[in-house]
């Protein structure tokens, strides 16, 4: 039976979240513009097996989120969807819940089984991941670009770190992100006040790599993710895990990790290109293998 014209379908789980592969690149775009693209947890899972597939898949050598709309993302949707929220899924995590129904455990387990491991997918991806950031990015939505690899902005971009506004504690690896992005005291400064960043503060703080004009963003986003799938794969993994490592770790840690990235990298068809390519005085031609 068709739907009835009185009452339009509402979106399918799949459509709010777009996702293309195009020249080896796995664009995955937010697809709740009416929502400032307020992330819900069946988006939030799509996106985690996404970039999962993206690891395992040679076919993809770099992948760009992004989202639709004015807004790049508001924020986990505190207040539900109706449609769009997994209840069977273990792994989307309990609803806190009223305070009075919470049982000790659960706000750390929701937290830690959801926005968590978002950033965490991210951070982990083994391609390089690109954030498009259209429009107002704001809590856990700011997070998941500041996770990205490197963050283009569009001029009319505004980063937030909503918490405090709601009495909050920042979750979202937060508090991991932004002290090694921009030290500790301006990471405090954002996130005591809440203040909505500009996109060319971002840029002036670190915390964004570019700031385009909305026009170009897109057409600036592929042509970084282009041109990193056209490079050593493997190499860029390595180096993406030695570079997020480093701040954890002591020298003679980190020292040793280079070491062995080199042993695992030079056995790959793009290590011995790039030098093969070097001696013959040729562009290296890298398959991603």
């Amino acid at each position: 039976m068709p739907d009835s014209p009185l009452e339009p379908p509402e979106k399918s789980r799949d459509s709010l979240i777009l996702h293309t592969t195009d020249n080896a690149v796995s664009w995955i775009t937010l697809n709740r513009p009416e929502a400032m693209n307020a992330i819900t947890p069946d988006q939030r899972e799509r996106i985690i097996q996404l970039l999962a597939e993206a690891s395992a898949d040679p076919a993809v050598r770099a992948v760009v989120i992004t989202a639709t709309g004015r807004g790049f993302c508001a924020g986990a949707d505190l207040r539900g969807t109706s449609g769009t929220t997994s209840t069977s899924s273990p792994s989307s995590g309990p609803s806190p819940g009223p305070a009075s129904e919470r049982v000790s455990g659960d706000v750390a387990r929701t937290i830690r089984l959801g926005a968590q491991r978002l950033i965490a997918a991210v951070l982990d991806c083994e391609k390089p991941v690109i954030a498009a950031v259209n429009g107002t990015a704001a809590g856990i939505g700011a997070h998941l670009a500041f996770a990205c690899d490197l963050v283009l902005a569009a001029e009319p971009a505004r980063f937030i770190e909503v918490f405090v506004r709601r009495g909050l504690v920042p979750d979202g690896g937060g508090a991991y992100l932004l002290p090694r992005l921009v030290g500790p005291q301006r990471a405090k400064e954002l996130m005591f006040f809440g203040h909505a960043l500009s996109a060319a503060d971002a840029e002036r703080l670190g915390l964004v790599n570019r700031v385009v004009p909305p026009e170009e963003l897109e057409k600036t986003a592929r042509e970084w993710a282009e041109r990193l799938a056209t490079g050593p794969t493997r190499a860029l993994a390595l180096t993406k895990q030695l570079v997020n490592a480093s701040l954890d770790t002591d020298r003679t840690t980190a020292f040793a990790a280079e070491a062995a990235a080199q042993e695992i990298n030079m056995t790959t068809a793009d290590a011995n290109e790039g030098v093969a390519s070097f001696v013959e005085r040729r562009t290296p031609r890298y398959e991603g293998r």
